[in-house]
C-alpha cells in the first residue's frame, strides 16, 4: 500500500497582507511577547540575586545553576507551568510565589527528552507553597504518558506552613507527589535525584521512590528537622546528625551514593541518564530527514489579526509548523470548517486538527461560519483521530473556537450525540495528544477540541489566548437578559436602574474579560504554559519528539498499514 502523499501548503508572507498590516500585527504581537518575557523573566529571578547568593554561601548551586550543568550543552529547556502563582499573594508572607517554588521542564540530557522537578532554591528554601504540589504532579503525569525519564533536583524544606491547609490534603495536595512517584516506578519509567539541601518532611519523601538517589554533603533527609526534634525530645542534634548522607547512605540505605558538591552530583546524575537506552526518534523517522518549514515559524507572529473578530487562513498557520510546509489533508471535501491531516516535525509523523475561520462553503450545505463545530466537522475529527490513535500517530488540536453550532437545525442533528461521540474519543485515546489554543478557547468547543480537562500531554497557550464559557459582552447580556429588551438594550425607563444595570454589565464584561487572559489561565494552571506565536514550532519539535522517543508502551504502526489508508478510500470524494 503506497504511503500518504504530502503536498506544498502555504504563501509567501507578502502575498497574505499588506505590508502595513503585517507590520501592525508584528507590532501587536511584540508587545504582548515581551510583557510575557517580562514576567517569566521575573519568575526566573525568584527572590532575587541577595536570596541566590545566600544559596551560595552555603556552598551550593542556584536551581538554575544546576539547571544549566544538568542539560545537555547548547540545548534548550522548555518549561511548563512558568507562571503558577502569578500575582498571587500569601498569608504568612510578605513575597509572592514565583512559578510556585519549583521548576518543571522538557530538557535533553545526553541526548534522550527528560522531564525535570527542581525546587527552587531561591524561593523560601524551596518550600512547598499552594499549587507547587499539583505542578510537580502535572509534570510527572507528562513523564508517565511519555514514558519520559524524570530528574529531581531535591532541595526542599517542606510545606509553607502558613498556607498548609491549601496544599497539604485534597486529592491533589501534597501527598499525591509520592503516589506519582510510584506509579512512574510502577510503569518502569526511570526516576533518578539528586539531594542537594534541606529536604524536609514531603521534601525527604520525593526522592526515595527513585531508582537512584544521590546525596550531597550539605544535603539531608528527614520526618522532622532540628528544630522540631529539639522542641518535643530536649536533644541538642543539627540536620545533618539526623539525616545527612552519613545516616542515609551508609546507615538507613535510603540513599545511594554520596558525593561532595552539587556539580558531583549533577555529572553523576547525567551518568545514570546516559545508561538508559537510546532515543527511538531516528527509527521512527524512517529515513525521513528532520527538516524546516518553508516558511519560517517566525512568520507567525505577522498572520494573526490584532483583533480577536478577523479571520486568518490556519493553513497559512500549519505551513509554518510542519517539516518542508508539506502536509496532507484527509477528507477535505466535508466538514470544510474544520482541517485535519498529517505532516511531519522533526522527520516524525503528527496528526493536526485545526479550525478554519471565516465563511466556509459546505457542499451541499453553502456557506457558514467557521471556528465553531457542525455535525459534519465533529464527524470527521471524530473518525480523523480514532484512526490516528489506532494507528499510534500523536495528535496536534489547535484551538480557534467560539463552540458548537446552535439553533433548531443543530439539535435536531443531534450535536449533543456527535459531540458527546467526540469527547469519548478524546477521554479514551491513548495515543499523544497536545493541545495549543491559538486565539479563541470557548465553551464546549473548548472541551470538545481536547481541552485540558481531556488531559492533552500538555496544553499551550499563546499571548493572544482567550479561554472561557463565552466573552466578556455575551457573557453580560447572559446575565442580565432578564433586563433587556429583544435588541439587548436595557428596557428599564428608570434612570437610576438604567445606571446600576449598564454599571452591572460593564463590570461582568471587565471581569470575564480579565478571567480570560492567558497568563491568568496560566497563574490558575487552566493552561500548562503561555508560548509566543513565533515559538510554536520549537515546542512542536520538542513535544512530538518526546512522544516517539521511548517504545513499547503504546500501539504504534509502520505507516504502508495506517488506518488512515483505508479511512481515505473509504471517505473519498466520488
Amino acid at each position: 500500500m503506497a504511503r500518504l502523499h504530502l503536498h506544498p501548503i502555504g504563501d509567501e508572507l507578502g502575498t497574505l497582507l499588506s505590508p502595513d498590516e503585517l507590520a501592525a500585527n508584528a507590532a501587536h504581537t511584540a508587545a504582548l511577547d515581551s510583557a510575557l518575557a517580562a514576567k517569566v523573566a521575573t519568575v526566573h529571578d525568584g527572590w532575587g540575586a541577595k536570596a541566590a547568593d545566600r544559596v551560595r554561601e552555603k556552598g551550593k548551586r542556584t536551581t538554575w545553576e544546576r539547571m544549566d550543568r544538568l542539560v545537555d550543552p547548547g540545548s534548550r529547556v522548555f518549561e511548563v507551568g512558568t507562571l503558577v502563582n502569578w500575582g498571587r499573594s500569601f498569608e504568612g508572607s510578605t513575597r509572592q510565589a514565583p512559578g510556585a517554588g519549583v521548576v518543571t521542564a522538557f530538557a535533553q540530557i545526553e541526548g534522550r527528552w527528560c522531564i525535570v522537578v527542581a525546587n527552587d532554591n531561591t524561593v523560601a528554601s524551596g518550600a512547598w507553597w499552594p499549587n507547587t504540589p499539583e505542578k510537580i504532579e502535572r509534570a510527572q503525569e507528562m513523564a508517565l504518558r511519555l514514558r519520559l525519564p524524570v530528574v529531581y533536583l531535591v532541595d526542599c524544606s517542606g510545606l509553607f506552613l502558613p498556607e498548609q491547609s491549601r496544599s497539604f490534603a485534597g486529592a491533589r495536595g501534597a501527598g499525591h507527589i509520592f503516589k506519582k512517584n510510584s506509579q512512574l516506578a510502577d510503569q518502569g519509567v526511570p526516576q533518578v535525584a539528586g539531594v542537594f539541601g534541606d529536604c524536609i518532611a514531603g521534601g525527604g519523601y520525593m526522592p526515595l521512590i527513585s531508582d537512584v538517589v544521590f546525596m550531597t554533603e550539605s544535603a539531608y533527609m528527614v520526618i522532622a528537622g532540628a528544630a522540631l526534634i529539639r522542641g518535643a525530645k530536649s536533644l541538642k542534634l543539627t540536620s545533618l546528625d539526623i539525616g545527612g548522607p552519613e545516616v542515609h547512605v551508609h546507615q538507613s540505605g535510603c540513599a545511594d551514593v554520596r558525593v561532595p558538591d552539587d556539580d558531583t552530583a549533577i555529572e553523576r546524575i547525567r551518568r545514570e541518564i546516559a545508561k538508559l537506552p537510546a532515543t527511538a526518534v531516528p527509527f521512527y523517522r524512517h529515513d525521513a530527514e528532520p527538516m524546516p518549514p518553508r516558511f519560517d515559524g517566525a512568520e507567525l507572529a505577522s498572520i494573526f489579526p490584532r483583533e480577536t473578530r478577523h479571520i486568518y487562513d490556519v493553513e497559512q498557520v500549519i505551513a509554518r509548523l510542519v517539516d518542508q510546509s508539506l502536509f496532507h489533508e484527509v477528507m477535505p471535501h466535508i466538514g470544510r470548517e474544520m482541517v485535519v491531516g498529517v505532516g511531519r516535525v522533526g522527520g516524525l509523523w503528527a496528526g493536526f486538527v485545526a479550525n478554519r475561520q471565516g465563511l466556509v462553503e459546505e457542499p451541499g450545505i453553502g456557506k457558514r461560519p467557521g471556528g465553531a463545530l457542525y455535525r459534519e466537522g465533529i464527524a470527521k475529527i471524530a473518525a480523523f483521530t480514532r484512526a490516528c490513535n489506532d494507528d499510534g500517530i500523536p495528535i496536534v488540536w489547535l484551538q480557534d473556537i467560539s463552540g458548537f453550532d446552535i439553533g433548531v437545525e443543530a439539535e435536531r442533528q443531534g450535536l449533543l450525540g456527535y459531540g458527546s461521540s467526540l469527547i469519548y474519543g478524546n477521554s479514551t485515546h491513548t495515543t499523544p495528544m497536545f493541545t495549543i489554543l491559538l486565539r479563541k478557547a470557548s465553551g464546549a468547543g473548548y472541551y470538545a477540541m481536547s481541552g485540558l480537562p481531556y488531559d492533552p500531554v500538555v496544553q499551550l497557550s499563546t499571548p493572544l489566548s482567550r479561554l472561557a464559557v463565552m466573552e466578556g459582552r455575551t457573557l453580560a447580556i447572559a446575565t442580565y437578559n432578564s433586563k433587556l429588551d429583544d435588541d439587548f438594550e436595557i428596557a428599564s425607563t428608570d434612570p437610576a436602574e438604567r445606571e446600576a444595570i449598564e454599571k452591572g454589565m460593564v463590570e461582568v464584561a471587565s471581569r470575564i474579560e480579565s478571567d480570560m487572559d492567558p497568563i491568568d489561565s496560566a497563574a490558575r494552571m487552566d493552561t500548562d504554559e503561555v508560548v509566543p506565536l513565533a515559538d510554536l514550532r520549537p515546542w512542536l519539535e520538542c513535544l512530538i519528539a518526546a512522544s516517539w522517543q521511548s517504545f513499547g508502551y503504546r500501539r504504534t504502526k509502520n505507516p504502508r498499514i495506517w488506518s488512515l489508508h483505508d479511512l481515505e478510500v473509504l471517505c473519498a470524494k466520488r
